[in-house]
């Protein structure tokens, strides 16, 4: 019996995906929730969009966009005609058929998993849900995350998993500003609890996106192959890191070292330094894999020296400045800094985890007086104290003694910055013409 109405929910829920006729929630609005969002509503469905915070549904209801990786006009289209709208109450997740979880998971001061995000959402999503229900969690976590936590929040409501409801996970691939791959077109991992569960979940991305469905055998592979990605870029990011600092100190160019290796077209993939790592998924991730690592009594070396040197990197790029100044006959303390860029990476607006900010940091300890241009952020907060970022002017750049270029900004105009700029520090191989130039 229990099988058969297993099966009469699964049919439903797949025919009502298929035709369009679904309302699908998406739980957190940000840099991940929202594109989730347009594009489910772009391809046809309706849908109800849960947050905390009232300026971001305020927002969307209004068509105001805040996501760099959202074009305005979509947001305020699909507001306009009642395909999606936002709401701070969860009592509305009876109304969905299926609901993405796509809120923060950040990191402790101790570098351990803060799943605060994760559970209020899903007791909010328990308390309000209905039979039938898909239930999937985007949020990058540690393997075991949705069958250890999840599963019995939900299951607390009374209603059996796989029985009752379906549940399963599917990581976020989102990389801001990339122009190739967004949220439509790049492939979908997707791991149940059960083969149900994988079904019905596989069936809701291949109704929204473009993007290959891979389905794997349980939410754990899935949970463990987003680690793996990230972990993957971390170390070998690190890798380039260390690599420019040793040829620093051997006299030799990273950058042609690195282009070098990358014609041999087997076997190498290019990645190159810069001041540290930013955004909240390379950085962060491996470190929920360190912290799993220790229920297993597993020590990941590797994974943590990558981070220790990638972490480093701050304090090479402030001593690289001091270096530099002193050629000049200076000291940082007294000195005037212009840093270009706050942003993580180029041509975005968030500076989440940017390596940028410890760089403020240390300069400020060092006594210099610093300056920061981002032609995408108008403010950002460091410690707590809103800091606002100036345009750039060559009488700015003229009366700085050292530009340091953090963030390598398609908007930066290069030929003015070498034109006006005394010294210049570059940490992302722009090439400026400048007769005092200096790479990382």
């Amino acid at each position: 019996m229990k099988q058969n109405t297993l099966e009469k929910l699964e049919m439903i829920l797949i025919e009502k995906l298929n035709t369009k006729n679904a309302t699908i929630g998406v739980v957190g609005l940000g840099y991940v929730g929202l594109p989730l969002a347009v594009e489910k509503a772009k391809a046809g469905f309706n849908v109800i969009g849960f947050d905390v915070q009232e300026e971001k549904v305020s927002n969307v209801n209004e068509g105001i966009n805040y996501i760099g990786d959202v074009l305005p006009a979509d947001l305020e289209s699909l507001v306009a005609s009642g395909k999606l709208k936002a709401t701070t109450d969860y009592s509305f997740i009876k109304e969905v058929d299926a609901v993405a979880i796509c809120v923060p998971t950040p990191l402790d001061i101790y570098k351990q998993p803060n799943m605060n995000y994760v559970e209020s959402s899903a007791k909010a999503i328990a308390a309000n849900f209905t039979k039938g229900t898909l239930i999937v969690l985007e949020s990058t976590t540690y393997p075991g995350t949705t069958e250890e936590l999840i599963k019995p929040i939900l299951e607390s409501s009374g209603m059996i998993c796989g029985e009752d409801f379906f549940l399963a996970y599917s990581p976020e691939r989102v990389d801001p500003g990339n122009k190739d791959f967004n949220t439509k077109n790049t492939p979908k991992v997707v791991g149940g609890i059960t083969e149900s569960c994988t079904k019905v979940a596989a069936a809701m991305y291949r109704a929204v996106l473009e993007g290959d469905v891979h389905e794997v055998s349980s939410p754990a592979v899935a949970e463990m192959e987003k680690l793996l990605e990230n972990t993957f870029r971390n170390i070998n990011v690190a890798l380039a890191n260390e690599m420019a600092i040793l040829c620093h100190k051997m006299g030799i160019d990273v950058w042609e070292v690195i282009d070098a290796a990358a014609t041999k077209p087997y076997g190498f993939m290019p990645f190159y330094p810069g001041p540290g790592l930013g955004g909240h998924c390379i950085p962060i991730d491996p470190w929920y894999l360190t912290w799993k690592a220790r229920e297993y009594n597993y020590h990941t070396k590797l994974i943590e020296t990558a981070g220790e040197i990638n972490d480093s990197m701050p304090d090479f790029v402030v001593q690289r400045c001091a270096e530099i100044l002193n050629t000049q006959g200076k000291a940082l303390n007294g000195s005037k800094i212009l840093v270009l860029g706050v942003a993580y990476k180029k041509d975005i607006d968030d500076y989440r985890e940017s390596p940028v900010l410890p760089i403020l940091d240390r300069l400020t300890s060092t006594g210099c007086k610093w300056e920061v241009v981002d032609p995408y952020i108008a403010d950002f907060k460091l410690h707590g104290e809103l800091i606002r970022t100036v345009e750039l002017s060559a009488d700015k750049l003229n009366s700085t003694d050292l530009v340091l270029i953090a963030t390598n900004h398609s908007a930066f105009d290069y030929e003015k910055i070498g034109e006006n700029s005394k010294i210049i520090l570059d940490t992302r191989n722009t090439g400026v013409s400048n007769d005092n130039y200096y790479k990382l």
